[in-house]
């Protein structure tokens, strides 16, 4: 017999946990409710068997969502983390995201969209598990005088290791896998973040610039992530000299 799926609900509003708790579990779901975040973090931590996702509040006690979301990521790399937050500052979902989230939503919120978002975010996780629990060597890729360790969302670069984000190692990855192509904005959002990430084509180029200052000698004359002016990007893993 399947295990349900499980969910964790980190909110500290408890009209609004004990809500999504009786929804979550009328879809059929196993859902928990922390209210505060060191609440959270301690029941992630100790869940047997573990969560298939989480839904995390910004503004809680104790701990903030973004601390709990960095420390949940230090732990467990691939468990979805989507955020319900009141913040609607680009600042905030930009914050959200480097602390390893997966989406992010603004409250207030559709609950059919919310469901459909979970469920999404919960059929990609273990489809992730599926693939990659039978081979657990790690996946390192080298170009020019960078290794990239995608499974650890590890970058060494000049005798120096530099973790990445998991949005930063997963759009690596897809520069990597259609080396010097010619990528549209539109195209990589929605391979990389998909069709309902929270993100808009502009934070596509922060992530860019973020990667430059790693892996480019010079990131304002960039020799690997190259600008395609009114498209979006290439990859060159080998560039030639004239590039």
């Amino acid at each position: 017999m399947n295990q349900p799926i499980r969910i964790l609900i980190v909110e500290d509003e408890d009209a609004l946990a004990n809500g999504l708790k009786f929804n979550f579990e009328a879809e059929g779901y196993d859902a928990e409710v922390a209210r505060d975040g060191d609440a959270g973090l301690a029941a992630f931590r100790q869940a047997d068997p573990p969560f298939d996702l989480i839904i995390l509040d910004i503004m809680l006690p104790g701990a903030s969502g973004y601390e709990v979301c960095q420390s949940i990521r230090a732990d467990d790399d691939v468990v979805p983390i989507l955020v319900l937050s009141a913040r609607t500052l680009s600042a905030d979902k930009t914050q959200a995201f480097d602390c390893g989230s997966d989406q992010y939503m603004t409250k207030p919120f559709a609950l059919p969209e919310l469901l459909s978002r979970a469920r999404n975010l919960v059929e990609r996780h273990r489809g992730r598990r599926a693939t990659s629990e039978p081979d657990r060597t790690p996946e390192v890729r080298s170009f020019g005088s960078v290794q990239f360790d995608y499974r650890r969302y590890k970058l060494t670069t000049k005798g120096e290791t530099h973790s990445l984000t998991k949005y930063e190692a997963e759009l690596l990855q897809y520069f990597l896998a259609h080396d010097d192509l010619v990528l549209s904005r539109s195209q990589i959002l929605e391979e990389v973040w998909g069709e309902t990430a929270d993100i808009t084509t502009r934070t596509i180029d922060n992530f860019v610039m973020r990667l430059r200052k790693l892996i480019e000698e010079s990131p304002s004359e960039p020799k690997h992530i190259l600008s395609v002016r009114g498209t979006g990007y290439r990859f060159v893993s080998q560039p030639t000299v004239s590039e």
